[in-house]
């Protein structure tokens, strides 16, 4: 594996885990974190889960507009989904779904092979691979 060169580094500490506090270290992030009713919490707050569904979105994206090439990604969408759960009664997993939509692709197949390099060269889904089920959809 090549060495990794470092251009930016992001800071953020939690204090309390899932029932507690995050914040970067620049300020721009500063909010409590809650788990979700759906597996026995408070809600009302954001959760890991949550910011790990924006962050991927959001490098996917860029990813994203790196593949397009000449393709017109105005109106393009990126949802990820972020899928909580478990393989046994002690042993919790992620998932991820990832819907790509690019209304001014030339064809379903088109933006699928658009997604499916971004998909590629995501630093997320680089991170992901191999660890946790990443599925790619065109819609």
């Amino acid at each position: 594996m090549e060495k990794l060169i470092v251009d930016y580094t992001a800071v953020a500490v939690n204090t309390g885990g899932r029932k507690g506090h995050v914040k970067t270290d620049d300020g721009i992030l500063d909010f409590e974190v809650a788990m979700p009713k759906e597996i026995g919490g408070e809600g009302g707050k954001t959760n890991p889960e949550q910011l790990f569904a924006a962050g991927y979105a959001a490098c996917f994206g860029g990813a994203l507009a790196s593949a397009a090439g000449k393709t017109s990604l105005r109106d393009s969408e990126i949802k990820v989904k972020v899928n909580l759960g478990h393989y046994g009664p002690d042993s919790f997993g992620l998932g991820v779904d990832i819907e790509v939509k690019i209304p001014h692709a030339e064809s379903l197949e088109q933006a699928q092979k658009l997604a499916d390099l971004a998909h590629l060269h995501c630093p997320y889904s680089k991170a992901t691979r191999g660890n946790i089920e990443v599925t790619v959809k065109a819609v």
